[in-house]
């Protein structure tokens, strides 16, 4: 896999550090260092991705080699950091690895970590196979320790997961650092040390372009008047089309390899530009032709020969290389299939978010409220039948977003969901927002014991770390007590407890929580399935209509488990009208 490449290719270029928060699809990058690296090679789950790339900045000023991980979106929470770890660079090095989403496959953008590297003047290697991206994580390395600079690494979803038989070296062994060395005039950030640093950055961009020009990632093939530029996964695809043109892959979109652009374009009438996600190399090669005056016709996204969204493939890739250079294609009739059934995402048979969800709908029933949702499973709690996810913007942000509403309708009850990873990451400060500005909030912490979203990764309300150690766990509960919230504590999967908790909490002002508790269904043993009376079963379907399990089915008019995904959490026998549903002798 990509990602285990680029952990392999770490390890190989001596990596010390390595932090990061989890997210589809990076996670994998940082969970095969923990389970490949050796004894000396420290690694964390962080608490959240700003957290991550300052802790391994830290290391990094120590002399070490570090690296953080994180997924697109996590970069606009490292954001902070990131925009000043340039100005001050860094002693040992440093490589962040953020892996972009095209399509979008599993985030709520397709934002291209391109431009953010340009805004941040940071170098930024664009692998397109697994393999690269195994050679470029140790060319990154290098690269940031020889001019004392952060380096990104910009792996797609494509890159992340695909897969490629390959040889890697072992991990290098340890070796001494220096250590930090006190000195004001670098560390530490004042407004003259932004203005001289920048100054700086302005001036090594041309150096970085000159030297990235001669990079060998950075490659030019074939011959003719018509050119394809491309670079990342989407090389790959160019690759395999394999069609009569000049080609240029830019391995390093920024700063980019002027130099080498001018080599592809001499002798050129047009170039149509296969990237994704944004026109990053088209807007740059437009740049270069409009700086030296070459009559070369650019075309790609802003001309819209390529789509502007979406991922690309090897057909989708193949058909717009083949419109621009003139080839005819036979149309190929695809074979007459059956259409697949569709088969919308939903919440695992037994998991305790569908208890939350329906006590808190049961409890508020009849009453205007609105309900604020978050990054995680339980975005999935906004399908039929449970409908109870009316927002979702991005992790936090459904505390924060309550408080605001709450100001604009005071006459509606405002209930914020958030998961307990989600909670340490970035709800705390919209806790501390919504007391210190006298918030009228009911925060519902749907507390499962992991991130499971991602993969079941630790976090510091369960204790275990990445190292294999356990710590004092966090709770949610404590915390809220602390700040001096009004708790209330519940069994998610006991639906009159939890409805109870709510209740109480609704009858409540100002900013309460309940925390709803029960672990993820997917690390836990699975109980005794529930059986159906049939005999008793009236065929009222409330089973189906109202929690939609998917172990549910109606066969007959009646009500039927399927044994093989139930996992007897009683949620639809505690609801059902007659009593028909026990668990299974």
């Amino acid at each position: 896999m990509g990602n285990e490449a680029i952990a392999m290719g770490a390890l190989a270029a001596g990596v010390q550090f390595v932090s990061g928060y989890p997210g589809t699809p990076s996670t994998e990058v940082l969970e095969t260092v923990a389970k490949r690296r050796p004894e000396h090679v420290y690694v964390e789950w962080s608490v959240n991705e700003k957290a991550a790339l300052e802790v391994a900045a830290g290391a990094a000023l120590a002399g070490a080699r570090a690296m953080v991980t994180m997924k697109q979106v996590g970069l606009n929470v490292a954001s902070d950091p990131l925009m000043c770890l340039n100005y001050i660079g860094v002693k040992g090095a440093l490589v962040v690895v953020v892996a972009d989403d095209p399509g979008p496959i599993s985030s709520q953008t397709e934002q291209d970590t391109r431009h953010f590297a340009r805004y941040a003047r940071i170098p930024v290697f664009d692998p397109q196979t697994p393999e690269q991206a195994y050679r470029m994580v140790k060319d990154a390395f290098e690269w940031s320790e020889k001019y004392h600079t952060p380096v990104i690494l910009r792996p797609t979803t494509r890159v992340c997961h695909g897969c490629a038989a390959m040889e890697v070296e072992e991990p290098a062994p340890a070796r001494e650092i220096e250590g930090f060395v006190k000195d004001d005039s670098k560390w530490v950030i004042f407004p003259r040390t932004s203005f001289l640093a920048k100054k700086r950055l302005f001036a090594q961009e041309t150096e970085f372009a000159d030297a990235l020009s001669e990079y060998s990632e950075n490659c030019i093939w074939g011959e003719g008047k018509l050119g394809i530029a491309t670079g990342g996964g989407t090389a790959a695809y160019v690759k395999e089309n394999d069609l009569p043109a000049k080609y240029f892959a830019v391995g390093t979109p920024w700063p980019f390899p002027e130099k080498k652009a001018l080599e592809f374009l001499e002798g050129l009438d047009a170039v149509l530009v296969l990237e994704e996600l944004d026109p990053v190399i088209e807007d740059a090669l437009i740049a270069v032709c409009g700086k030296y005056r070459l009559d070369v016709k650019i075309l790609g996204k802003r001309t819209g020969d390529i789509p502007a969204a979406g991922e690309l493939s090897v057909e989708s890739a193949g058909a717009c290389m083949r419109k621009f250079l003139g080839i005819e294609c036979a149309e190929e009739k695809p074979a007459e299939m059956p259409a697949l059934p569709v088969r919308p995402p939903v919440l695992c048979a037994g998991c305790p978010h569908r208890g939350s969800f329906y006590a808190v709908k049961q409890a508020l029933k009849g009453r205007k409220a609105v309900f604020s949702g978050d990054i995680g499973c339980y975005t999935l709690g906004n399908a039929a039948p449970l409908n109870m996810v009316d927002t979702c913007l991005c992790m936090g942000a459904g505390v924060t977003m309550a408080q605001g509403l709450a100001r604009m309708e005071k006459d509606t009850v405002h209930v914020a969901f958030i998961g307990d990873s989600t909670f340490f990451h970035s709800g705390i400060p919209g806790v501390v927002n919504a007391l210190y500005n006298n918030a009228d909030e009911i925060i519902v912490v749907l507390d499962n014991s992991t991130t499971a979203m991602t993969g079941h990764q630790p976090h510091p309300g369960i204790g275990k770390t990445m190292m294999g150690g356990v710590q004092p766990a966090i709770s949610p509960v404590e915390v809220l007590k602390a700040l001096g919230v009004k708790t209330w504590r519940a069994n998610a999967l006991n639906l009159e407890e939890a409805k109870a908790a709510i209740c109480e909490a609704a009858e409540e002002t100002g900013v309460r929580a309940v925390v709803l508790e029960s672990p993820c269904i997917a690390i836990v043993k699975k109980k005794a399935a529930m059986a159906i009376d049939r005999d008793k079963c009236i065929g009222c379907k409330k089973c189906v209509r109202e929690i939609g399990c998917p172990a549910i089915s109606i066969e007959g008019g009646k009500a039927r488990v399927d044994k093989t995904l139930c996992t007897g959490c009683t949620l639809c026998a505690q609801i059902c009208p007659v009593k028909c549903i026990g668990k299974e002798a």
